[in-house]
């Protein structure tokens, strides 16, 4: 039903527009209780008028039925006060009443035409035997028909027995009563009801169409205010508080807006360093090379001085490369994770065995708490980057004989990395932009230490394609914890 329901919107494109749905939706709100109450009250005044008529022709065939048996009518038709009766309940009701003897014969008929036949139906036998009346409406034709026991009470007669005698049905009265004009006062009032339903239609068609027009304004304030956005006429948070939907709409667009600030002060200062960051080593080797080139008859320590300083720069000038290489690696879009089953404890063992001589240099501790074996599922080159790029900064942004402390733990699920350093830490303004390209908590200290400031932004992108969760926690000048939390179990989107 919902398939449909989408094939007809696309098939229909106005239908696609909320200004649109709302018209609809009040219109019809407003159209179907109209048509309903319209089509109850004419059906309603059917049925009591038509009950109505029943009642009022039953109690008038009752008298005349005394009267018959009063006057021996069922002997003799010949009582002109009778005859009287039966015409003008006839002429008053445009109908036809046929009075019918206990042999089935009818004895009167103000039609006259079946006078002398005999009439065999099933109202008029069980009318006979059990002296009960019964009326059926003919809505299709227009008409009502009645069945009135003729009863001759013997209420008062009792038998040998000394029982007292029942009542005796002679004959049955069958009457037709035409409902035309209950049609035609019928007819009069659907039209009043329909001149009625057309106006409300116009109104609640006015109505509907203002309210599609009132409701829908706020979003079309939306659209405005995003177009002068998208256009640069405006750089202002945009602001439409008429309705939720709305605010979350412009709250969410605002901080999309925020964040494509952020990326583009990012790649800005991203083509400074980056341009700074390979322009000096570039540099560096032109001075040196130019140095060495400008002397004559240079002693092999001074060559020997000079190229291991151009190796270094050309070390640096690798760094920077390699980490610029791994981030567009690390894209989901063009990156496959490669899953093994890999041990996590031997692989962090490793990791921090080649890590260790880096913090000897400056005398941190490097220490690796595990609290159980684990097992995991994941890419095993890109969890070492994540652990690598993690520690490493540990390492770098520490204080001389400060510690790094690496504990792993699992659960039936995921398994999670702690890396906690006693380092510099991060200022809490910073904390929601570290995982950011290019970003740098101290640029000028960043610089000296060799960081790119790629390292985080990688092993955020490793973590998220296996799954997983990374979430940092600092004091300033206190220290750093990252926490990594990964499934034991990789599960395909």
């Amino acid at each position: 039903m919902e398939i449909r329901v989408e094939n007809m919107l696309k098939q229909f494109k106005i239908l696609k527009s909320l200004k649109a749905r709302i018209f609809i939706i009040v219109f019809l709100i407003g159209m179907i209780p109209s048509m309903i109450i319209r089509y109850a009250i004419l059906e309603n005044y059917e049925d009591r008028a038509v009950n109505l008529r029943m009642s009022d022709v039953q109690n008038q065939l009752k008298i005349i039925a005394n009267h018959l048996i009063t006057y021996n009518y069922l002997h003799d038709t010949s009582s002109e006060v009778i005859n009287a009766e039966l015409e003008q309940l006839s002429n008053l009701y445009d109908g036809r009443v046929i009075i019918i003897n206990s042999n089935l014969k009818v004895i009167k008929d103000t039609y006259a035409i079946g006078e002398g036949k005999t009439i065999i139906t099933e109202e008029v036998i069980k009318c006979l035997k059990e002296g009960k009346g019964v009326s059926n409406y003919d809505k299709e034709n227009g008409y009502i028909e009645m069945t009135t026991p003729i009863i001759e009470a013997k209420a008062d007669e009792q038998s040998e027995e000394g029982n007292k005698k029942k009542d005796t049905v002679r004959g049955v009265m069958l009457t037709g009563v035409s409902t035309d004009n209950i049609m035609t006062t019928i007819d009069i009032l659907s039209r009043k009801a329909m001149i009625m339903e057309i106006l409300m239609l116009f109104i609640i068609f006015v109505i509907a169409f203002m309210l599609s027009k009132v409701l829908i304004r706020p979003f079309d304030r939306v659209t405005k205010a995003i177009s002068e956005v998208k256009e640069g006429f405006t750089d202002e948070p945009v602001s439409v508080s008429d309705y939720l939907e709305t605010e979350h709409i412009v709250d969410a667009f605002n901080q999309l807006v925020n964040r494509m600030k952020v990326l583009d002060n990012s790649r800005q200062e991203f083509v400074s360093n980056v341009s700074h960051e390979l322009k000096t080593p570039i540099t560096s080797m032109k001075v040196l090379a130019d140095a060495l080139l400008s002397q004559e008859n240079v002693p092999e320590e001074l060559y020997r001085e000079f190229l291991v300083d151009i190796a270094e720069e050309i070390d640096r000038e690798d760094k920077i490369i390699n980490d610029l290489l791994a981030l567009v690696k690390m894209d989901k879009k063009v990156s496959a994770l490669n899953i093994s089953v890999v041990d996590i404890n031997a692989l962090t063992e490793i990791i921090l065995k080649r890590l260790r001589p880096i913090a000897r240099k400056r005398d941190i501790e490097v220490i690796f708490e595990s609290k159980r074996p684990v097992v995991a599922e994941v890419d095993e080159v890109k969890l070492t980057l994540v652990i690598t790029n993690l520690v490493e900064n540990a390492i770098k942004y520490n204080h001389e004989q400060g510690w790094v402390k690496v504990i792993l733990d699992a659960d039936y699920q995921f398994f999670t990395l702690e890396i906690m350093d006693s380092g510099i830490g991060i200022p809490e303004d910073s904390l929601e932009q570290i995982y950011e390209r290019f970003y740098r908590v101290d640029k000028s200290h960043s610089r000296e230490i060799g960081g790119t400031g790629l390292g985080l932004s990688i092993a955020r992108n490793a973590v998220l394609m296996h799954r997983g969760s990374i979430k940092a926690f600092s004091v300033e000048g206190e220290g750093t914890t990252f926490t990594v939390k990964l499934p034991l179990n990789y599960v395909t989107a």
